[in-house]
C-alpha cells in the first residue's frame, strides 16, 4: 500500500524498499499473515506519536467511576436523613456509584428489617437520581446497598464542568472593577 492508502499491488521486498527510500518513508509490515504479506509506506514515527495521541485522548475521555460510601445508623432523624440524602445525591450527579452502610450497634441488630425498611426508603427518593446495583444484605453488624447513577459518567462530569467553568466566569466577572 502507498503512503495515502492506495493499493500499490504486489511488489518484490527490493522494489518496496527502495520506494520507501526514495520517498523517505518506512516499509510497514501491516498484515504479515496475509498471502502475499502487507506491507504500508508510512512515516513510522508520525504514525507512533499519532497513536500515542489517541490512546491519552482516549484515556482521558474514560469515565473513572469512584465508589463513594455513606454510614447510617439505624435510628437517624428526618432532617440527617435528608442531608445524607443530598449527599448520596450530589455523588449520583458526578456519576459516582454510592455504597450506603447502616452501622447496627447492640440490640438494633436483632432488627435488620428496620435497616432494610431504611434503605428502601432511599432508595424510593433517589430513584430518579440513581438504581439498585446490589441488595440490602447484612455484613455481620452493617447493612450494605450499592446506589449507581442513571446518567453516564462522562454526562454528568462535562456538565459539572460546565457549570464550574459558568461559576467561575460569574465571580471573575464580579470582581471586574467597573468603570464609572
Amino acid at each position: 500500500m502507498g503512503p495515502s492508502g492506495e493499493q500499490v499491488g504486489i511488489v518484490r521486498i527490493e522494489e518496496a524498499l527502495r520506494l520507501a527510500a526514495d520517498a523517505d518513508l518506512d516499509l510497514v509490515e501491516v498484515a504479515p499473515e496475509a498471502k502475499p504479506p502487507v506491507a504500508r509506506l508510512m512515516d513510522y514515527g508520525k504514525f507512533k506519536y499519532e497513536s500515542a495521541m489517541k490512546a491519552r485522548d482516549a484515556r482521558r475521555n474514560q469515565a473513572n467511576t469512584q465508589l463513594k460510601e455513606i454510614r447510617f445508623r439505624l435510628k437517624i432523624d428526618d432532617h440527617d436523613f435528608e442531608t445524607k440524602k443530598g449527599h448520596v445525591v450530589r455523588f449520583l450527579e458526578g456519576g459516582d456509584k454510592v455504597k450506603v452502610m447502616i452501622m447496627f450497634r447492640g440490640r438494633e441488630q436483632s432488627r435488620p428489617e428496620m435497616g432494610a425498611r431504611l434503605l428502601q426508603r432511599l432508595a424510593e427518593d433517589i430513584a430518579e437520581y440513581g438504581t439498585v446495583e446490589s441488595q440490602p444484605r447484612l455484613d455481620g453488624r452493617n447493612m450494605t446497598m450499592v446506589i449507581g447513577p442513571l446518567k453516564k459518567k462522562t454526562q454528568a462530569k462535562s456538565e459539572q464542568r460546565r457549570r464550574r467553568e459558568a461559576r467561575e466566569a460569574e465571580a471573575a466577572e464580579a470582581e471586574k472593577p467597573t468603570a464609572e
